[in-house]
């Protein structure tokens, strides 16, 4: 007569089978391990996955690069209030009037304040006013009053010097709240956890401009000032995780029942709820400021930083639970103490099976 023992025969990173897992909740078997995924066991395939994305997000950030502001590459924004005016048309005034290409043209806004948004390399003021003059007196827009004024027709000026002076503003921004970040989970956490949260961090950082430089949504003020918030809710996520695997391994050397591997990834699953809740709350409000920005309002502020956050903490989600644990367990058993442990476990777990047999 056998006896069930805690894992498999010849795996450091098996899960627990339980004969009575059938009669528990799903819910619970991720939390005592009975059921649950096992995610560090498949590290590697999860790896070779993140791996080839962050090949194809580098590749396209150094060959495509980004689709630049106004604010980060200068140059100059005419608006015409859009009632009446075909697009195509008003790009061609416009081009006429100043004797440059027109870089895009576009609708924003919605009902009375739909707009006509034009963006050119920059213009002088002779340029500007040539063109304002010129849509003017095709379109003869009203103003919020009602009345017919050039003033209605708006313009924002930004020079190179202005771009470069705000694109290094937003780099120092970037890397202090990187170095900032890393100081704290030094403090808060061990090495080995520091090192891992960094990695899976800068991931989402990579994957997340990745996308933009794919897709080629604008880079705007608004997306960096939302890339670091996002980066900010990564961390946060995998601080939850990170909590959960300090508690399940203290004093684990003591102890001879679960490798670090399986404690660990035992904390993944029990904290995998709270982490799919917490997205799916965050992603909700997101997806709805997404849709009015886009269908309601218009592209612009409220976009780009609504959907650099969707992109963001969806991307940081996964790497906490997915890239976050796998590398802190690859990193912790390399450690002589750790692997030890985890020798004495399997070994024990041998000698119990062929005293059963």
């Amino acid at each position: 007569m056998s006896t069930t023992v805690d894992q498999p025969k010849d795996s450091a990173d098996a899960p627990v089978p339980n004969d009575t897992a059938k009669k528990e909740s799903w819910l619970n078997r991720l939390y005592t391990g009975t059921g649950g995924f096992p995610i560090v066991q498949k590290r590697k395939f999860y790896y070779t996955i993140s791996l080839i994305i962050l090949l194809v997000c580098l590749g396209s950030i150094v060959f495509r690069g980004f689709s630049l502001g106004i604010d980060f590459e200068g140059g100059t924004k005419l608006s015409v209030p859009a009632e009446g005016v075909d697009t195509e048309v008003a790009s061609q005034i416009v081009s006429d009037a100043t004797g440059e290409e027109v870089a895009e043209a576009q609708l924003i806004g919605a009902g009375g304040g739909r707009q006509v948004e034009i963006q050119m390399p920059f213009l002088s003021t002779q340029q500007i006013t040539d063109a304002k003059n010129a849509l003017f007196e095709e379109y003869q827009p009203m103003n919020a009053a009602g009345e017919v004024s050039p003033n209605a027709i708006g313009d924002s000026n930004r020079s190179e010097s202005w771009g470069s002076a705000v694109t290094k503003q937003a780099i120092i921004a970037l890397i202090a709240f990187v170095a900032i970040v890393f100081v704290y989970i030094m403090i808060r956490f061990e090495a080995a956890m520091s090192a891992a949260a960094m990695v899976s961090m800068l991931y989402v950082l990579v994957f997340t401009a990745g996308i933009y430089s794919i897709v080629g949504w604008e880079v705007t003020p608004a997306m960096v000032i939302g890339l670091l918030t996002i980066l900010g809710f990564a961390l946060y996520d995998t601080v939850v995780v990170f909590d959960k695997v300090q508690e399940n391994t203290a004093g684990i050397r003591h102890r001879s029942k679960f490798t670090y591997a399986e404690e660990a990834n035992l904390a993944v699953n029990q904290t995998l709820m709270r982490s799919i809740n917490t997205t799916v709350i965050s992603l909700l409000p997101l997806a709805a400021l997404v849709i009015i920005a886009v269908v309601i309002l218009g592209v612009g502020t409220l976009r780009d930083l609504a959907l650099v956050q969707v992109v963001g903490i969806f991307t940081g989600t996964l790497s906490s639970i997915f890239l976050a644990t796998p590398l802190l367990v690859d990193i912790k058993t390399r450690r002589k103490d750790i692997k030890k442990h985890d020798e004495a476990v399997l070994r024990r777990r041998r000698q119990a099976e062929t005293a059963s047999a």
